[in-house]
């Protein structure tokens, strides 16, 4: 079944920059930002292991654990498993995505995407949150980016070991929904195509915002849409070039990229449009997309989301963009 029955809104919650991800940040600052999304009506979570060797979770699970379990939507990821054992996160090799995570915790990260380890993942994270179950796991990051030409052996280890245990935990009731959450849209096409197992839905960051959505325009959201396959947007600011930052896909922003930011900086002042609301906006409007969880360590950033979302946007502001080439002429836009 698809995960938007489950979903108490399009606007959840990405923990990532909690893990320290760019930046050390306090507690209490980490705490406050997420009492600051609950405050304004947020009720789903994403989080994993990756993020800061388990930080993210742990930093989560604190402020959650104040609140009752039925009353929020929870998910976490598996395919990494955090040990004990100390190593330098500087030293981590992440593919495309290296010193993601250099402020994290220093505890030793294994990739594996076995049956046992994705239970031995479940339980370390429902220990770290601080809680009894998860609503809806992920499949962590079995793509290019991450692997390089390893990448399809790494998806067949899944194939036959995550997958197959999530189908499991799903049809006993353990959990509600599971997927894959990539940053690459051929993993999630490979996946819509294979007989068995079925997933509910699938968490795809940065690949369907403003800046990046052809590719995924072209075949994946049409072919989700078809199978009732739900997508959940992550990352819909872009790294954060989109909200005033400066980095895009996780490391210093580009020349072009820039450049091309501040052609649609430069549309949305003309016609009165927040930035933030148009990346947002653009990311929830395709109909396969379920909801979007834009990250923050900031507690003003959850009040700047909430604001993005109900913006109202004219539609001339989304000719102006197709005019302008800066968006695909078949993307859906939304309607005031």
């Amino acid at each position: 079944m698809p995960v938007s029955p489950l979903l108490p809104g399009p606007l959840g919650f990405g923990t990532a920059p909690l893990g320290n991800m760019f930046r050390a940040i306090p507690d209490a600052e980490a705490a406050a930002t997420v009492e600051a999304a609950w405050d304004h009506g947020i009720r789903y979570f994403d989080t994993a292991p990756f993020y800061g060797a388990g930080l993210a979770e742990i930093r989560l699970g604190e402020v959650l654990a104040a609140h009752p379990r039925d009353t929020y939507v929870l998910s976490t990821k598996v395919g990494r498993v955090v040990l004990d054992e100390p190593e330098d996160p500087s030293t981590r090799e992440l593919g495309e995505k290296g010193g993601l995570f250099e402020h994290g915790r220093p505890n030793k990260m294994v990739n594996d995407y076995t049956a046992d380890a994705t239970m031995r993942s479940i339980e370390d994270s429902l220990d770290r949150l601080k809680t009894d179950r998860l609503d809806i796991v992920w499949v962590h990051d079995i793509a290019q980016d991450f692997y390089g030409d390893e990448w399809l052996a790494r998806y067949e280890t899944a194939r036959t070991g995550a997958f197959r245990t999530l189908e499991k935990l799903r049809a006993e009731g353990v959990i509600k929904a599971w997927g894959l959450g990539v940053n690459r849209v051929e993993p999630l096409e490979l996946t819509l195509d294979l007989d068995e197992p079925t997933p509910d839905a699938f968490l795809l960051a940065g690949r369907y915002t403003l800046l990046d959505h052809g590719r995924a325009l072209q075949r994946l959201l049409p072919a989700a849409a078809e199978r009732n396959v739900d997508i959940v947007v992550g990352g819909p600011y872009s790294s954060g070039i989109l909200a005033g930052g400066t980095h895009f896909e996780y490391q210093e922003a580009p020349a072009g990229i820039i450049s091309r930011v501040e052609r649609i900086k430069a549309l949305a002042q003309r016609y009165g449009v927040g930035i933030k609301a148009a990346a947002l906006q653009f990311s929830l409007a395709h109909p396969a997309t379920a909801a979007a969880v834009p990250g923050a360590t900031r507690p003003s950033r959850i009040a700047e989301d909430v604001a993005a979302l109900e913006e109202r946007i004219p539609a001339a502001f989304w000719t102006a963009l197709r005019e302008e080439q800066l968006i695909a002429p078949g993307a859906p836009v939304p309607t005031a």
